[in-house]
């Protein structure tokens, strides 16, 4: 989806002054003719002054769509984000789209996809989706596209509460008058329950799922065998993997399948707003799903937009953008509207984080690799 304001009035005209790129190149192209038309055929010469003609053509656009946003013209920006932080983009980008319109006379188009997250930083990693800005589901995917090189290290400590800007926790949603008796992690092992979730492979709510069911037993004491155990009774009722949360919420509501959803409490939330009145649960011991937002260096800088998408990304920690995300079941992170909206959330026993589990790094090898534990239970459970 593109949202993009009227054009503003023209502005008067700038006298243009050839970079030195060009200047260089429309020096050398006068030196070639000379050369090749005293006592040559200037035919021979006309390929190499078709090559100096696109490469000046090529450096004064480049140079015209770095400079875009300096000098007030029309300016794009790219958001590649996961995928159920849609709705709440399309109540977002158009206020900042409308802020910065007024404050700096400049007209923003924000172009943005939307999916699983792995899926989504895939994507940027090949170049597919040239994102100026990416809010994903974890740090582990912004991660991937730092150690890429697109994203410069230290990333956490260019934006407020460390890269984070909006979280949630894990929710059990269940059929009307929940049938099969659903209140707690334990209650998922039961015999011939049916679960829908997402891939861990493309998907963030999968690997937030999975650390939930891991750590709803080491928090509490048990060891990792007990964990393992746990894990695979869980994985065996999942008759199918879906490839995100929104997939796993439509195969749920719309379609009818499964005897019990796990998903974002925020997309349980706007699921309930958009008319599903099912039963849902929220573990009193819980995973903090902490969603980061971070600048792509690399297509910032390429696309000269590094002023523009950090403004956009300072702005999704605001009142009014934080406001937002609450409406939508998200757990705001700016503290006035966290305290504002606290009453809303069910209140949780134990939250622990992806640093009580070893952190990402650990967590990728241990859980989520090839051949790793996630793919081990995967084969015992036969998903």
């Amino acid at each position: 989806m593109t949202i993009q304001n009227s054009k503003s009035s023209p502005t008067s005209a700038t006298p243009y002054k050839i970079p030195k790129a060009l200047q260089g190149i429309r020096q050398w192209c006068q030196q070639s003719i000379r050369s090749w038309s005293n006592g040559r055929s200037l035919w021979r010469f006309v390929p190499l002054f078709l090559v100096g003609v696109g490469l000046s053509m090529a450096i004064a656009a480049c140079g015209s769509n770095a400079n875009s946003a300096s000098k007030g013209g029309d300016v794009k920006l790219s958001l590649v984000s996961y995928s159920v932080t849609q709705a709440a983009y399309e109540q977002i980008v158009p206020k900042f789209v409308e802020k910065w319109q007024k404050e700096h006379n400049q007209n923003v188009t924000i172009e943005q996809s939307y999916g699983g997250s792995g899926s989504q930083a895939r994507a940027v990693i090949d170049g597919s989706q040239e994102a100026d800005i990416v809010h994903l589901s974890l740090a582990l995917d912004t991660h991937k596209i730092e150690k890429a090189g697109l994203i410069e290290p230290g990333w956490e400590r260019k934006s407020p509460r460390g890269g984070i800007v909006t979280r949630s926790v894990v929710a059990i949603v269940t059929r009307p008058g929940n049938p099969k008796g659903i209140n707690t992690w334990e209650d998922l092992t039961k015999d011939g329950l049916s679960i829908i979730t997402a891939n861990p492979k493309t998907s963030g709510i999968a690997i937030w799922n999975f650390l939930a069911l891991w750590g709803s037993v080491t928090q509490k004491g048990g060891d990792e065998a007990q964990a393992r155990e746990f894990a695979t009774k869980v994985y065996k009722n999942v008759p199918v993997l879906t490839n995100n949360a929104r997939q796993a919420s439509d195969i749920f509501f719309k379609q009818g399948k499964g005897d019990v959803l796990l998903n974002y409490e925020d997309e349980v939330i706007l699921a309930q707003q958009n008319g599903e009145k099912l039963p849902s649960v929220v573990p009193e011991v819980n995973i903090s799903i902490d969603n980061p937002v971070a600048l792509v260096d690399k297509n910032v800088d390429k696309h000269g937009t590094r002023q523009i998408a950090q403004a956009f990304v300072d702005f999704l920690y605001t009142t009014e953008a934080q406001q937002e995300f609450a409406k939508l079941g998200y757990r705001p992170v700016n503290p006035s509207v966290a305290a504002e909206v606290a009453n809303n959330y069910p209140q949780l026993q134990t939250l622990f984080t992806v640093q009580d589990l070893g952190g990402w790094d650990d967590i990728q090898k241990k859980f989520f690799a090839e051949g790793a534990i996630f793919d081990q239970i995967q084969v015992a459970g036969k998903i």
